[in-house]
């Protein structure tokens, strides 16, 4: 069976989902094809700074999400050696700065919900795409056959639309990250700050998303020993614990109330920052967004807001190319499908052009945030906690204070 349709995004996370809104918006259908049959929920939760607001509010979801997470009042830095906080920064006091974290789900649901039903086609594997003149034929792994005008791939780390466009494989840190999260019945009481310790090389951080729910995560270099413990839900608190041996009480109370679902373990992955500078974001009639574009560390929490902004800016400039009426003169040589490959070529390539360098300086500064803060030896803590601590602050909130724009294009 062969469909035709407008544009075909790959993946319904938080990438698809914001394209696929930004387009309907603007009067152009999609379909977005998961893998999965229902909306992806892995780690939890996600941090969203100033920049990912504006970008949901051009959306029309900003304000439902707002409505159900704590907003950041600030963050504290916890000492290893007293279990008192070292540092405290007020976000506030930094200027008008917006940060929540918000739980995955409800930001796909949030999205999702937004769509005509029917755009998300679940159970949908992708696994060939053709070349067709001026269109791209998708392969579905049910015999399917996609005929689009535009192909996106928004389909994560692993993305088969980035190898075609040559993109290689993300390449590993050398460090791995356990995330968590734990629900209380009554409030946990902890109040809308941001937490975060340092141990021997661990760190770990710990953010409420409303009054009853906690995210926390801990990164650190694995050891061959590490692999086997690190895989297992069984074992996985025990070894968190294990490498927090002087956190505070109130801290390790938040780990040992997680229930065995509620770990998540991973290698950090990213892409070389040069590989944006030389590689294809754009290719004709198909692109990249999200973690198929630009997979990060979470040192600086912005792979999500990256993603959102990616899904505004794209649609601005897909929508652009195929809302352009056809010139007379490819009316009357019969070119119109030419002419309008070549627009959403050229839309596309103003989308490449556009987010090449935000993505380059957001995986760069979350490389070297990550690399400052797993750092070991006295030098390098007594550096941390004296001078990059609040210069590391700084920057954070610097790329926060970044906006998008709007959908409209004209």
């Amino acid at each position: 069976m062969e469909i035709a349709v407008d544009v075909v995004i790959v993946g319904a996370g938080i990438a698809g989902l914001t394209t696929s809104l930004g387009l309907y918006r603007l009067g152009v259908e999609s379909i977005v094809l998961e893998a999965w049959d229902s909306l992806r929920n892995t780690g939890f939760a996600l941090t969203l700074w100033t920049n990912a607001w504006k970008a949901l509010d051009t959306v029309g979801v900003g304000d439902s999400l707002r409505q159900q997470h704590f907003q950041i009042q600030g963050a504290i830095v916890v000492s290893s050696i007293s279990g008192l906080a070292t540092s405290e920064t007020s976000f506030h006091a930094k200027g008008n700065h917006e940060i929540r974290c918000v739980k995955r789900k409800k930001l796909l649901e949030a999205l999702a919900k937004e769509l005509p039903s029917g755009t998300i086609r679940y159970s949908s594997k992708v696994v060939c795409i053709e070349e067709s003149g001026f269109f791209k034929l998708v392969h579905l792994s049910d015999g399917t056959i996609i005929k689009t005008k535009v192909l996106i791939g928004c389909d994560g780390v692993n993305s088969m639309v980035a190898r075609w466009l040559g993109f290689k494989k993300p390449t590993f840190t050398g460090r791995s990250a356990i995330r968590g999260c734990t629900e209380s019945i009554d409030s946990h009481g902890y109040g809308p700050k941001s937490m975060q310790f340092f141990e021997s090389g661990v760190r770990f951080g710990c953010r409420p998303c409303d009054d009853k729910t906690l995210f926390w995560y801990i990164t650190w270099v694995p050891s061959s020993q590490d692999k086997e413990l690190q895989s297992n839900p069984a074992t996985m608190k025990q070894f968190v614990l294990s490498k927090l041996e002087k956190l505070p009480a109130q801290l390790r109370a938040v780990i040992e109330s997680t229930e065995p679902d509620g770990f998540i373990s991973s290698r950090l992955t990213y892409r070389r920052p040069w590989e944006l500078l030389w590689g294809n974001i754009s290719k004709s009639n198909v692109c990249v967004a999200g973690d198929a574009f630009h997979p990060m560390t979470p040192d600086i929490g912005q792979g999500g807001g990256a993603a959102i902004e990616d899904g505004v800016v794209l649609a601005r400039c897909v929508a652009e190319a195929l809302l352009k009426e056809p010139s007379e003169e490819a009316k009357e040589k019969g070119e119109e499908d030419k002419e309008q490959h070549e627009r959403i070529e050229m839309g596309l390539n103003k989308y490449a052009k556009e987010r090449r360098m935000r993505a380059f300086e957001l995986i760069t500064t979350s490389y070297f945030t990550g690399f400052i803060q797993q750092s070991e030896g006295k030098i390098m803590n007594f550096l941390r906690k004296k001078f990059l601590a609040s210069y590391l602050r700084g920057l954070l909130l610097k790329r926060a204070d970044f906006d998008c724009g709007r959908l409209n294009f004209s």
